[in-house]
């Protein structure tokens, strides 16, 4: 079977990438490894920011059903030290500049926009081959085969489609979050809850700490933020839940119970998240027939932009592809040209950002910024690990 468009991952970018094709009447067809759109869990809260996330919702044609999903009074921020003591807070001011919603829906929105048979789940991708003038086969571990026209890696940070178009591949960035949730937490977490408050709270010193969000529902997503060789995560058994509570809250001896109770109380199984980055100014020549979105073409430090600007590269491919039906490659090229620059832009912030919540004076240096004696950032490190 040959198709036009094909995109490997269902994820943000990937989904909007489909959805303005479907809208510019581009046959498109994605497939993803999991056995069904809830397979997984999504991830947690996302600020869908103006300038990428909310841009690229509105090129989707979404803009109604993406402020119907919002966490309202949920951009909230807050920094503590490690006794529990508020350093500095930021009240949610009811704009729409960078507003919450969950990443699940958000993609329940965007898989709700398609076709029904637009997304074809269980295709796990084994192989990727040129087979000549732009076209690819892909082979999928079910044992079927597709020849694609044109080729979009939208598969995450260890994308199979990369290596069509690269070399490098993702390196450890020293640090890795461990994902857990509190339920209920206005009964069963009440200090948990008190602590945290209505929004984001930032717990970190030089290294590590406690990176919490309310969501609606009563629910506290917590990543414990550690700076560890993957060995050391490797000696932890995560198929031991409690063991992995115990182990993990004892690095954080010390701290306050509020605190430690975020992974010590945990209603979920903690879930390792190793954060791995490509370069900041990854790209490659120009190969016919494919290319990348997301964190397939330019995974980084978390730096609370990129579930964003993989929508935004799936919007702005999907113009450039109905731009140049007839010329795959003058589409892929004006592609790249905007994309290249503006992801490595953006990994320049996100270190910027990840030494200002982390670095050697870390919680105070954000505590100053939430307290207005400097200039703000464009974006903070919430929640980019899943």
């Amino acid at each position: 079977m040959t198709t036009p468009v094909t995109v490997i991952g269902a994820g943000l970018g990937g989904l909007t990438l489909a959805r303005v094709l479907h809208l510019r009447g581009v046959p498109v067809t994605v497939y993803d490894a999991d056995a069904s759109a809830h397979a997984r869990t999504q991830g947690g809260q996302l600020d869908l920011h103006e300038h990428n996330g909310q841009l690229a919702l509105h090129l989707a044609d979404l803009d109604e059903e993406y402020r119907s999903i919002l966490h309202r009074g949920g951009a909230a921020q807050r920094v503590c030290d490690r006794h529990a003591v508020v350093l500095g807070d930021v009240p949610d001011d009811g704009s729409m500049t960078k507003p919450e919603a969950l990443r699940g829906d958000i993609r329940r929105v965007l898989l709700d926009s398609l076709p029904r048979g637009t997304v074809r789940w269980g295709k796990k991708l084994v192989t990727a081959t040129a087979v000549g003038n732009g076209q690819h086969e892909l082979v999928f571990a079910d044992g079927s085969t597709v020849t694609t026209e044109l080729l979009v890696g939208a598969d995450g940070t260890w994308s199979k489609v990369r290596s069509l178009v690269s070399e490098h591949t993702p390196t450890y960035t020293g640090m890795s979050y461990i994902d857990t949730y509190l339920h209920d937490v206005d009964h069963r977490h009440r200090a948990s809850a008190a602590i945290v408050g209505n929004g984001a709270l930032y717990a970190l010193e030089p290294g590590g700490g406690f990176l919490a969000h309310r969501e609606a529902d009563a629910v506290i997503h917590t990543y414990v933020c550690m700076s560890r060789p993957v060995e050391w995560f490797d000696a932890v058994d995560f198929a031991d839940a409690d063991a992995t509570r115990a182990v993990i809250a004892a690095e954080f001896d010390g701290w306050a119970p509020e605190l430690t109770a975020l992974i010590a109380h945990s209603d979920t199984a903690p879930v390792l998240r190793s954060i791995y980055q490509l370069p900041d100014q990854h790209r490659w020549a120009r190969v016919p027939g494919v290319t990348l979105l997301g964190d397939a073409a330019h995974v980084t430090v978390p730096g609370g932009e990129g579930a964003n600007l993989a929508m935004l590269d799936g919007a702005e491919l999907a113009h450039a592809i109905a731009a140049h039906r007839h010329d795959t490659d003058a589409a892929l090229a004006a592609y790249e040209a905007v994309m290249f620059p503006r992801s490595h832009a953006e990994a320049t912030a996100a270190h910027e950002t990840v030494e200002l919540v982390f670095g050697h004076d870390a919680p105070h240096a954000l505590a100053r910024l939430f307290n207005g004696d400097r200039e703000k950032p464009h974006h903070t490190a919430k929640g980019q690990c899943a």
